[in-house]
């Protein structure tokens, strides 16, 4: 799907985006709605009908919402309907396998495991039309009755398979009008050039490092070299997600759509707190929203609060990943926001900020340790690989990767900083013919590279796209 994705990017876009532009208003929501599923079906021909079904599904019950608006039982029937059938969908081809080998486990029963393959960005697609549903039962939207505008929303091709999940309300006004012109084309080709650089130049070259460290012994790996790994796989993470929700938002610009940010430099952050505000900032905002809010919030006393807190962030861990080791990595920064409300955040905020911005790193780079390792007890061998468990500090592989691959890391701290673009806006507004001059040279090389590297990489995942 990966390969499949940049051939569609690189081979259809361009036709996709001059049939768009050159087609009437009414037509363009059918040209994205066929877009969408060209781009999906090309690497998941078949699950292309499950995203299909829950269009469907969406869709009538939020007609039917509109339909008996006077009837709150009618009303809270076809809602559950949705949210049943979302949720059904999401435990049959992502959980089933957990579910069933969890319960074979603890009764000692021998259930058959059809290990049904995930379809491609399941989560994203259905939590986008949940939201539309639930929104429409309290009354936040206005319902669509065009079947093809709610359809194309669902199926937006930027932002299918691995976000960011664009609410209804979100692009509501835009789904059945907006504007496209060459100011909002021309800022969308810079967005997505940015993307594509961060994925390609940044996150595929960090990412091999990753890869190197990850597949060897643990028992064995010293110090140096466990910290190199893990401190390269949070450079992939962030680069690889935050420039894919990059090329959606320029995608989407282009289209004539403003989708939500994704991410807000979450490495500079002073606490988790503050980090979860800055990452994945469209699903932090899907689970308060739908979850945490729902179950009472802050507003039902300091247990409860604290209970909601957990519930929701087990949660979070379980959507990125059927696997109790997201479900722990969700409780883990659950657990650390919690310490942070009930006192300890205070403490951060009297910290000097390079201090408590390296606190919050750190405590992050160690909980992806369980996100990225499969297996509870490979992750704990890791852990201790990094804290000293094999009792070597380095050895002359650990020097090697360090020094061939700093270059690498020093980008990649530059780029996760908002340093960038505190010296361009400071161009900008010093030298404005000069950024103007600037910006499409650096643009075009961002292409260029980026062009050159696809045509010769074989390494190029989308680790995002399995969730």
């Amino acid at each position: 799907m990966v390969f499949s994705s940049l051939v569609f990017l690189f081979y259809f876009l361009p036709v996709v985006m001059i049939l768009y532009f050159f087609s009437p208003t009414k037509v363009r929501n059918v040209i994205i709605l066929i877009s969408g599923i060209i781009f999906y079906a090309w690497g998941e021909p078949f699950y292309i009908l499950i995203m299909l079904l829950s269009t469907a599904i969406d869709y009538t019950a939020g007609r039917m919402l509109d339909k008996f608006d006077g009837n709150e039982k009618l009303r809270r029937l076809f809602l559950i309907i949705s949210v049943c059938m979302n949720v059904g969908l999401l435990s049959v081809f992502k959980y089933g396998s957990f579910i069933i080998t969890n319960i074979n486990g603890l009764l000692g029963t021998n259930i058959f495991d059809p290990k049904l393959p995930l379809p491609i960005g399941i989560s994203f697609y259905t939590f986008q039309s949940m939201s539309y549903t639930i929104d429409l039962y309290l009354r936040n939207i206005k319902v669509q009755k065009n079947f093809f505008s709610f359809a194309a929303y669902v199926t937006l091709f930027p932002q299918i398979v691995a976000g960011p999940i664009v609410r209804y309300e979100d692009v509501a006004k835009e789904i059945d009008d907006r504007t496209v012109n060459i100011g909002k084309v021309s800022q969308g080709i810079g967005t997505f050039l940015k993307g594509l650089g961060k994925k390609v130049i940044l996150a595929n070259n960090i990412g091999l490092v990753w890869s190197e460290v990850k597949a060897m012994d643990y028992s064995q790996l010293p110090v140096l070299t466990a910290w190199i790994g893990i401190l390269a796989f949070a450079f992939q993470i962030y680069f690889d997600f935050s420039g894919y929700s990059d090329m959606a938002v320029g995608l989407g610009k282009m289209l004539g759509f403003n989708f939500p940010k994704n991410f807000d430099h979450p490495y500079i952050s002073k606490s988790v707190s503050e980090f979860w505000r800055r990452w994945h900032i469209t699903l932090g905002s899907w689970f308060r929203s739908y979850v945490y809010i729902p179950l009472g919030g802050n507003r039902c006393g300091t247990l409860k609060t604290l209970r909601n807190l957990l519930i929701t962030w087990a949660l979070t861990g379980l959507w990125h990943g059927a696997d109790w080791n997201f479900i722990i990595w969700g409780l883990y920064f659950g657990i650390l926001i919690i310490i942070e409300r009930i006192g300890f955040g205070k403490v951060l905020e009297k910290l000097p900020s390079p201090i408590s911005m390296l606190y919050t790193f750190l405590i992050v780079v160690i909980g992806w340790v369980f996100f990225d390792i499969e297996g509870f007890m490979p992750a704990v061998r890791y852990l201790g690989a990094m804290f000293g468990a094999s009792g070597i500090g380095f050895d002359s592989h650990s020097l090697y990767l360090l020094i061939s691959n700093a270059a690498i890391f020093a980008i990649c701290i530059f780029g996760s900083t908002d340093l960038f673009d505190f010296y361009r806006d400071k161009l900008r507004t010093k030298k404005p013919e000069a950024a103007k001059a600037v910006t499409p040279v650096l643009q075009l090389a961002v292409l260029v590279l980026c062009t050159a590297y696809l045509t010769d990489a074989s390494y190029n995942p989308f680790l995002y796209f399995k969730f």
